[in-house]
Formats: structure tokens, sequence, C-alpha cells
């Protein structure tokens, strides 16, 4: 193959790519003109990703020109809603609300930002590496724009963590996962029937990038108070899925009930909107949240919802004092084909410490999870109904076989019925 750019060889370029005919005048994304693109470029690849996939192939825009014009901007959302979140509404832990103070939170947001503009050139990379072995062509820029056009949704969705209560539904961003699969073909030039394994070889590859980026911000992340117990966020979901040895166990299923995980990813992958007719109300969430959980008695409830039936939830806290229990309710309608794929994973865990347990696996066909540490007396309680509607319970000062007679006491099946039914 007769090379026609730096990119061409399977190499990493610098960072500002090949200057083409688009690079001559890179807007300002701050102008009008750029922010016209930029809001045209997201409606289009999140609407219509086939037809934009193929436009994008056919710009000769560089590296440093999406950089500059898309990912700059963009990849600055999630970032900055969580620190204006963080600002407004504090960090809520079993109903205690820490907020960190602007320098903090400025900092973290920062850290947050840098890391993933770091992880965007880095999986690029990945991409520009593996696509030939999957009957693909290596071409830097191309795996550079499939890798950040498929962020979009990813990036966009980010904004929900301006309301805390809503933060639930960044899980939308998953709909990145299904530009990429549509992306591959166009513009690595993957056969459409390896798209979907080479996918999820680059889900895999993105854990990994997550892992070892997750270490570096852990790093440089300013200390937080020590008085908070910290959201594990996606570090914790990373230690549910990794062998830590020693008392530990973990293990993956991937024929889980249901059939094949690639059975799975390829029916999500192609049909990412598991529900037409939308999530459960909010209201009918909060309806079926008790007046008492684990003895204690309600002290505040609240819901919330997206338009279009995207997601809704609903929140009750109990008790006071040393006693507090928090129940919620989440629909992720929208993005259950990914819930399912991630249930067959049929993911098992078993760790013991001196002082409590964590477990994680199917318990009557559901994946549920369970954590309690006799020394702080907090317990967590997890499980998720119809492959989409978690239940989610903590409580601090409250042991855990409470906490999961509690959540087992809700009418589940209702639940898995009234998603049937839509």
């Amino acid at each position: 193959m007769t090379k026609t750019n730096a990119g061409d060889d399977g190499t990493m370029p610098p960072a500002t790519g090949p200057m083409g005919a688009g690079d001559r005048s890179v807007e300002a994304w701050a102008s009008a003109e750029g922010r016209a693109k930029l809001a045209a470029r997201v409606r289009n690849i999140l609407a219509a990703p086939g037809t934009e996939w193929q436009r994008i192939a056919g710009e000769p825009d560089g590296v440093g020109a999406v950089f500059t014009r898309y990912v700059v901007p963009l990849a600055a959302v999630p970032a900055l809603a969580a620190m204006i979140g963080s600002l407004l509404f504090g960090i809520s832990v079993l109903g205690m609300t820490y907020r960190p103070t602007f320098g903090a939170a400025l900092s973290s947001a920062l850290v947050q930002y840098v890391l993933t503009l770091a992880g965007l050139f880095v999986f690029a990379w990945v991409v520009n590496l593996l696509a030939p072995r999957f009957g693909g062509t290596a071409h830097w820029t191309r795996a550079f724009k499939v890798v950040a056009y498929a962020a979009t949704a990813a990036w966009v969705v980010g904004i929900v963590h301006l309301v805390p209560m809503l933060s639930f539904l960044a899980i939308l961003g998953l709909y990145s996962l299904y530009l990429l699969y549509r992306g591959l073909p166009v513009l690595m030039d993957v056969p459409r029937e390896k798209a979907l394994v080479f996918t999820a070889v680059l889900v895999a590859a993105m854990i990994v990038v997550g892992l070892v980026l997750g270490a570096l911000a852990n790093v440089v992340r300013p200390v937080p108070d020590p008085s908070v117990t910290p959201d594990p966020g996606l570090g914790g979901l990373i230690e549910m899925l990794e062998d830590n040895g020693g008392a530990a166990g973990a293990g993956l299923d991937p024929q889980g009930a249901g059939g094949s995980i690639a059975e799975s990813a390829e029916a999500a992958l192609k049909s990412p909107v598991a529900s037409a007719s939308g999530a459960l109300s909010a209201e009918s969430l909060a309806a079926i949240l008790p007046k008492t959980l684990a003895g204690l008695p309600l002290a505040e409830i609240e819901h919330a919802s997206l338009g279009a039936g995207l997601g809704s939830s609903a929140e009750a806290r109990y008790g006071s004092g040393d006693a507090t229990a928090r129940l919620d309710l989440v629909d992720v309608a929208p993005m259950g084909g990914i819930s399912a794929v991630t249930a067959s994973l049929n993911v098992q865990r078993d760790r013991q410490t001196a002082t409590g347990y964590e477990r994680l696996g199917k318990v009557n066909g559901r994946m549920t999870g369970e954590k309690w540490d006799s020394a702080t007396r907090r317990s967590e309680y997890n499980v998720l109904v119809a492959d989409r509607v978690m239940v989610s319970a903590e409580g601090r000062g409250v042991h855990i076989d409470d906490l999961k007679q509690a959540v087992e006491s809700l009418d589940l099946d209702a639940i898995e019925a009234a998603v049937e039914q839509q």
C-alpha cells in the first residue's frame, strides 16, 4: 500500500496531524460559525450516524482541526458539569452532603479533563494499531476521527452531572459504543461482519486504559475530605470486575443465561434503544418506595425524569442520626440493551475481609450485589430488575440482613411485569 501521509503506516504522528485543506481556516469553536458547525455535527452524528460517518470520511480535516474545533469544547462538558454540580448541590453520601471548595472542585475538573484528552489519543492509537488485525486499514487521522466523533454521546450526556439526582442518566453515554460500531467500517475499512468483534475488543481495551488513567488520577487528584466515603465511580466498577487475589475471587461467564455475550452484544449494538415506550414514570417508581425501611421512618422522598421517556428515578431517605438509609429506583430504559449485555456477562465476585464481605452475582436470575462492613456498620444491596431497573439500597447503622429483607420485600416481580407490558 502506498503511503499518502505520515499516519498511513500505523504510527502515531505529532498531535497536530496532517494538515489538509480543511485545516487552513480552523474556526475558533467559541465563534458563532464554530458553534453552529459544532452543534450540527453533534446533532447529525447522534441522529443519523450512518449518513454522518460517510460525510466525515470525505472531509479533509486533520487531527489538529478535529481536536481544536470538536474535542476541546465537548470533552470539557462532563468535567465542567460535575464541577458546577458539586459546588451547587454538594456530594451526597448516605444522607450526608459535602461541598468541596472551589479550588478542590476546579482541580478535580482539570484532572478529569486532561486525562480525558490523553485517553482519547491513547484509544485512537489502539484503534489504529488493531484495525489491520480485523481486516481494516491503519490510518492515524481516521482512527482519531472515529474515536473523537464516537465519543460524542458520552460527552454530551455528561451535562446531566449538573444535577446529581440525574447523574444516573450518564449511562446513556454508552450510545457511543453504537457510534463506534457504525463508524469502524466506514473510516477504518473494517468489514462489517467483523465490526462487532472489533468493537468488543476495543471495549476491553477501554477498560484497561481506564484502569491506567484511573491509577494516574489517584496520584494527582487532590486529597479528599477523610470524613466522606468517596463514590467508587468507574474505579469501583473495575474493582468489581478484577481479581484482587488473596481471599477475593472474581469470574466472568460470557455464556450467561439468555445466550452468548456475542449474541447479546450484537442485539444491543444494532438496536441500543431497548424500549420504544420509554422509561417507567418517575411517579410510578416513587409509589413503590415504602413508608419505612428496615424499621426506619421515611424522612424525604424525591423523583425526577428526563423528557421523552429517556430515564426516570425515585429516591427516598429514611431515619436520622446514627441510623439512616437510602433507597433508589432508577430506570434506564433507552439503554436497557446495553444493560442486558452487562447482565449476560454473569460476573461473579466473592470477597471476604476481616470485618465484612462483598458479593456480586446472579440471584434468582437477577444481577445482585451486596456489601457489609461490621466495623462501620455500613451496608449496601443492589438488584438489577428486568435488565434495566436498578434497585439500590444503602444503610448506615443498618445491618445488611435488614437491608436485604427490606429490598426483597418490594414487589420486584411487579416492576418486571410493568416493563414487559410496555
